[in-house]
């Protein structure tokens, strides 16, 4: 195992430096001036390109990209051309309120798409599968702008029972959460009940019904277990997609978090933020991937990692 998760760690260096250069080409690829947005308009081109220089943007790109890779091996992201703030900094103030937010919004995810998928598998088929199902459907569906819009009016502007954006409470991480977490549940509930269903025809699952055990028994004890190697797959990968892309929800509900960060950084064209944050996010969803193999074997003991 710990030579597995030594060989994983290595894996990741290259995979880094590729994202790393393909965000720098496209950074350099797209039309628009950092200098000049920062700027603004009716500034002299002289002092545009005095301040270009000042920032070593008047560089090869070839340097000022091993520049920023020697600097990130190092822990230095570089500062913010916007904020002027070192970009390392601004990323941990922002990713304790992207992890609140992955974090309840998977939650949320299990609860509402495990157990309905249990049950659609149980019923499968009846008026139950059909709600349980539906409802997952259009959690998978309906875009997460559109429900966070939808729940706003609803929560916040007519019932007035919840803030309408910002993070500085329990409640302004309740919609969030709800609304994140329903796009996920949908696709956990339809994997439960998929994998619970293909599980539930082999022998052993009749042999223990013979036995005269309870249903809800033969499920929790033999099938469940036995289904959810694809669904932890699933839910590990979709905590890091949490942490990394919960782009729409943190803008819509004004939350600080890393995706916001990321999304300004593209307007602003702040090159070094943005990086930053590319990088940050690539290594949580492999950090997702390497914890959900390692979990594999917890959960199954016949797969060994050599």
């Amino acid at each position: 195992m710990s030579r597995y998760i030594v060989k994983k760690i290595l894996l990741v260096i290259p995979v880094l430096i590729g994202i790393s250069l393909i965000t720098f080409i496209l950074l350099n690829v797209v039309p628009g001036d950092p200098v000049t947005l920062m700027m603004k308009e009716h500034v002299k081109p002289d002092v545009i390109e005095r301040v270009r220089q000042q920032m070593n943007l008047d560089d090869p790109a070839y340097i000022r990209f091993f520049r920023f890779l020697w600097g990130a091996v190092q822990g230095d992201f570089g500062v913010s051309y916007k904020l002027k703030r070192p970009v390392a900094d601004l990323l941990f103030d922002a990713f304790p309120n992207t992890l609140k937010l992955a974090v309840s919004a998977a939650v949320v995810s299990w609860i509402i798409g495990i157990p309905a998928g249990i049950f659609s598998a149980v019923k499968r088929n009846s008026f139950v599968d059909n709600i349980f199902m539906g409802f997952s459907l259009l959690g998978v569906s309906i875009p997460v702008f559109w429900a966070g819009l939808l729940f706003q009016y609803i929560f916040s502007l007519k019932l007035g029972l919840l803030p309408v954006s910002g993070f500085t409470s329990f409640k302004h991480l309740v919609m969030p959460s709800i609304v994140l977490g329903w796009s996920s549940a949908g696709t956990i509930a339809r994997l439960t009940r998929s994998n619970l269903l293909e599980v539930m025809r082999n022998d052993y699952i009749r042999t223990a019904r013979a036995k005269g055990n309870a249903d809800i028994r033969v499920i929790v004890k033999h099938a469940l277990k036995n289904s959810m190697l694809p669904v932890v797959t699933v839910m590990a990968l979709q905590v890091a997609g949490l942490l990394s892309g919960a782009v729409i929800t943190e803008s819509v509900f004004g939350i600080p978090g890393i995706g916001r960060i990321a999304v300004n950084a593209i307007q602003n064209r702040d090159m070094p933020l943005l990086q930053g944050s590319v990088i940050f996010t690539t290594f949580i969803v492999i950090l997702g991937n390497l914890v959900a193999d390692i979990l594999y074997s917890f959960i199954d003991p016949r797969i060994k990692y050599n």
